[in-house]
């Protein structure tokens, strides 16, 4: 282990973890962060038993747990002593077990959920998303600071990740020889091909697919870009490493979404699952995603209302 541990602390976790239901959570939640209610339909249980559950493990550092909003997520240990005990249990569960297999299709059957919401919302609000986009994003300071982010770079190959209607794929054309636009909502992708054809855009096209498993060679792409599109994941985290992943030796990845927030509207109106992301956790993925952090950006919005001032960052990472 890279950090000390102390024979206390691995008592305290191993007592903590010791139990069949505490183990199975551990399983689950390596897999996503979830709040108590999704927890408690993926095993079973009455809400005060899981919270009980998730108290002690959170005791003994296996677990963290971070409020947004209303909601409380709750994920595995990523730091200290206690994320390498978590590995290693989690690394010794058996492959085949009846009641994690049920955990695991419930999972996804939530997951399948958020998929529909977030889709729903897309194809309702496809021929206005510029518009809703422009309540909360100053795009025209975003747009200057993304392409700034790569000015330096010859940029054969883009891929833009959740690209919507195209708008990123829109502002870098000028400056690509060719970009890829990948995203899971068809009424987006129809617009997004419109709006290019209309703009006479050819160096740039859109696909159906999922950015979790890109059709996309490993190493083979110059910059993705990730424009407003983590606070409607599931795991943000293996969208980056995803990204990361197509990227070719110094490489980058633009990535752009919220500060952390309150504003609860964005959950409940506009299907975010996340209320923003700190730096802090998204310079970890990406470096656990194999890229360095090389530059931030916080930018204000156009916000009036000072209770519902918002704050875009752009965050930039570059491969080895």
């Amino acid at each position: 282990m890279s950090e000390t541990v102390s024979l206390n602390s691995l008592l305290t976790a191993l007592r903590a973890a010791a139990e069949a239901t505490r183990l199975r959570l551990l399983a689950i939640l390596a897999r996503n962060e979830l709040t108590v209610t999704e927890l408690t339909r993926i095993m079973g249980q009455s809400q005060p038993r899981i919270s009980r559950h998730l108290k002690l493990m959170c005791e003994a550092h296996l677990l963290h747990r971070h409020q947004e909003g209303s909601w409380v997520l709750y994920g595995i240990a990523d730091s200290g002593p206690a994320a390498h005990i978590v590995q290693e249990l989690i690394s010794l569960l058996p492959d085949e077990d009846h009641e994690m297999d049920r955990d695991a299709q419930r999972l996804q059957s939530i997951q399948r959920e958020h998929m529909r919401a977030a889709t729903a919302y897309f194809e309702e609000n496809a021929r206005a998303w510029d518009d809703i986009r422009k309540l909360y994003v100053a795009e025209v300071e975003v747009e200057k600071a993304m392409l700034l982010a790569i000015d330096d770079m010859e940029v054969s190959y883009l891929l833009d990740l959740g690209t919507g209607t195209g708008r990123v794929l829109e502002i870098f054309s000028p400056s690509i020889q060719r970009g890829l636009g990948i995203d899971l909502s068809r009424e987006m992708l129809a617009v997004a091909r419109s709006k290019l054809e209309s703009s006479n855009i050819t160096n740039c096209q859109v696909r159906y697919g999922n950015i979790y498993g890109l059709a996309v060679d490993s190493g083979s792409v110059d910059v993705v870009t990730i424009h407003h599109v983590l606070h409607f994941l599931d795991d943000p985290a293996a969208v980056i490493k995803e990204a990361v992943r197509t990227l070719k030796s110094g490489g980058r990845v633009l990535i752009v979404d919220f500060a952390p927030h309150h504003v609860e509207t964005l959950r409940e109106v506009h299907a975010h699952r996340r209320l923003g992301f700190s730096d802090d956790e998204v310079n970890t993925w990406l470096h656990r995603a194999g890229a360095k952090s090389l530059a931030l950006h916080h930018l204000s919005t156009k916000q009036s209302d000072a209770a519902d001032q918002l704050v875009v960052t752009l965050w930039v990472g570059q491969t080895h």
